[in-house]
């Protein structure tokens, strides 16, 4: 199917958020079916990463609402996503043996612990990759254990002896279809301040998976991230809103005081706010009242929910222009000074894609620094997804 024109699907998208709304008007849905192309709505739940959530609430209603093609399209994904949770969930386990064989401390993020820690089931949510935080420290320990595990390391051993920092450290297993990215206060470089790992580690908890017990974020930290991550993407997937919808509403003993502290540490108020902001105001998100007062008073916070609803629904389809990003990540950090500051350092701040193959650049980059504004002004001045 061709990609989303805005204004395409008016009768999708409301379906689309009362199905991700973590509380969902099961009458509304039969309602809002009705004028519903299920082809578009498929295909629309798709890229917004929402299908679990799409057939989770079409199987509380009648069926004879459904076309049977639409209910054996649903089946047949949930059951691939099973299977795909299930693999991935096993090789999460297999690392972490291994990384625990060598003394490698890490830590699950995202995935299939958050799958869990917001809905209470590893398959409800897809996702493509695992990732890990592992300190910096341990990075070519644990790319040496990576390659011996038989994955493919995008960044190589050399280049991590020269002191080249990437986005992430990508490895792969193209014939197996698994992907695993290792993160950490270096490479995470869209959190406004270096985050605080060591603390990460102290308070980090277990979150039970098939049986076994998976090192994780504290779910106020977790929760943090994921706004951070939402921001980093422009809050372009709805998936994004509804994990930050789902985790609030499962998970009802969060510490919101250690979520604003968490947020402050590393300059994330703001993102915070607005990833609270688009769950109340799209899926029906309950805050607690202190909390609800905290977010409405941030009233630029309010200002940019209002911006990301004009590119939301066509799913990174009409994504903001080069310079509506720029402006978004000033008025996402905020600060008359940090704010300049952090868009400067995410436009300077050279990643794998900006390295300059083969001898003769200095380890730490600075021509590749030079090159990155023109290669990001090249790379989003492009129409279509981002």
């Amino acid at each position: 199917m061709p990609p989303f024109e805005p204004g395409s699907f008016q009768s999708e998208w409301p379906l689309l958020l009362e199905c991700a709304s973590p509380e969902p008007d099961l009458r509304r849905i039969a309602e809002l079916i009705r004028p519903a192309d299920w082809a578009r709505l498929l295909a629309l739940a798709e890229d917004h990463g929402v299908t679990g959530h799409l057939a989770a609430r079409l199987r509380e209603l009648d069926a004879s609402f459904i076309p049977a093609e639409t209910l054996q399209a649903l089946r047949d994904r949930q059951r691939a996503q099973t299977f795909v949770s299930l693999r991935m969930t096993a090789e999460l386990f297999h690392l972490l043996d291994r990384f625990a064989s060598k003394a490698i401390g890490a830590l699950v993020v995202k995935g299939p612990v958050l799958a869990v820690q917001a809905y209470g089931d590893p398959a409800m949510r897809s996702y493509g990759d695992l990732d890990l935080l592992v300190r910096q420290r341990d990075i070519r320990r644990a790319t040496e254990l990576m390659i011996a595990a038989g994955y493919q390391a995008a960044v190589s051993l050399a280049s991590i002896d020269s002191g080249k920092i990437p986005g992430q450290y990508l490895f792969s297993k193209p014939d197996a279809k698994l992907l695993v990215e290792l993160h950490n206060d270096f490479t995470l470089r869209y959190f406004p301040r270096r985050l605080p790992l060591e603390e990460f580690f102290e308070r980090q908890i277990r979150v039970r998976l098939d049986a076994h017990d998976a090192p994780a974020l504290c779910v106020e930290d977790e929760l943090v991230l994921i706004c951070i991550h939402g921001a980093k993407h422009f809050w372009e997937r709805l998936i994004w809103i509804a994990d930050v919808a789902a985790l609030v509403n499962r998970q009802t003993a969060i510490d919101w005081p250690h979520v604003a502290e968490s947020a402050k540490e590393v300059g994330a108020e703001r993102m915070l706010h607005t990833g609270l902001s688009l769950a109340k105001k799209l899926l029906k998100l309950q805050l607690p009242a202190e909390t609800t007062a905290i977010v409405e008073a941030d009233k630029q916070s309010a200002h940019l929910a209002e911006q990301i609803l004009h590119w939301l629904p066509a799913a990174g389809c009409a994504p903001p222009g080069l310079f509506e990003r720029a402006l978004f990540r000033l008025r996402m950090r905020g600060g008359f000074l940090s704010a300049p500051a952090y868009l400067l350092r995410l436009s300077l701040s050279p990643t794998e894609e900006d390295w300059q193959p083969g001898p003769g650049e200095s380890p730490r980059g600075f021509l590749a620094s030079l090159r990155r504004p023109f290669r990001l002004a090249r790379k989003y001045s492009r129409s279509g997804k981002s």
